[in-house]
């Protein structure tokens, strides 16, 4: 697969990295040094739907590193956990984690992941999709041996699991697609990126 021009991912997720250099794209890692926090407080503020706050954190993201890197094609990516309309942030630690769980244990909850392609400090491109994943009943024995084998890698996720590994094994059902869940909707960034001649059609 030839490509055209230079990537960045703003992002420092492993998940995103594995799923665009699987995907055949080189690109570098930028991290962007946005204050989510801040963010969301400012969208909750002015009562903003689950959905525009992921897409305004990754534009952000996006934004952030094309200020400084203007000329290059940028990827900003954001994802936000909705349970009983409220969002939830990444657990802090494993008691925070085990507090989720057993929220989410049993119900469904949604997944909004949001991508915002940036190229001249603009936003060339953006893009929010859902996921709903529904949790099943598991046991207290369960969560307690989760948590011991998936130990502190429960802290690096929104729901604190990751599909991809041991966190299969909480849920009945999914409904979406599975990069979504991973946090990139990776297919319809691809379909930008061709349209744009970043990489061959």
């Amino acid at each position: 697969m030839k490509q055209t021009d230079s990537l960045v991912l703003a992002s420092a997720s492993p998940v995103r990295a594995w799923a665009l250099k699987n995907a055949g794209l080189v690109f570098e890692i930028d991290p962007s040094d946005v204050d989510e926090r801040f963010i969301k407080n400012e969208m909750d503020a002015k009562q903003a739907s689950p959905k525009d706050v992921a897409s305004k954190l990754a534009e952000h993201k996006a934004l952030a590193v094309s200020q400084r890197r203007p000329n290059t094609w940028i990827i900003g990516a954001d994802q936000v956990l909705v349970f009983n309309n409220t969002i939830f942030d990444k657990p802090t630690n494993l008691q925070e984690a085990a507090s989720h769980l057993c929220q989410f244990r049993g119900h469904s909850h949604d997944l909004i992941s949001a991508v915002c392609v940036a190229y001249g400090n603009h936003p060339e491109w953006n893009y929010a999709e859902t996921a709903r994943l529904h949790m099943r009943d598991f046991s207290d024995g369960f969560l307690e041996s989760y948590l011991g084998e998936a130990s502190e890698s429960v802290v690096t996720s929104v729901g604190a699991y990751r599909l991809e590994g041991l966190g299969a094994q909480l849920f009945s059902r999914i409904e979406g697609d599975y990069f979504t869940v991973l946090g990139l909707p990776l297919l319809p960034l691809l379909n930008f990126l061709r349209s744009q001649g970043v990489i061959e059609t």
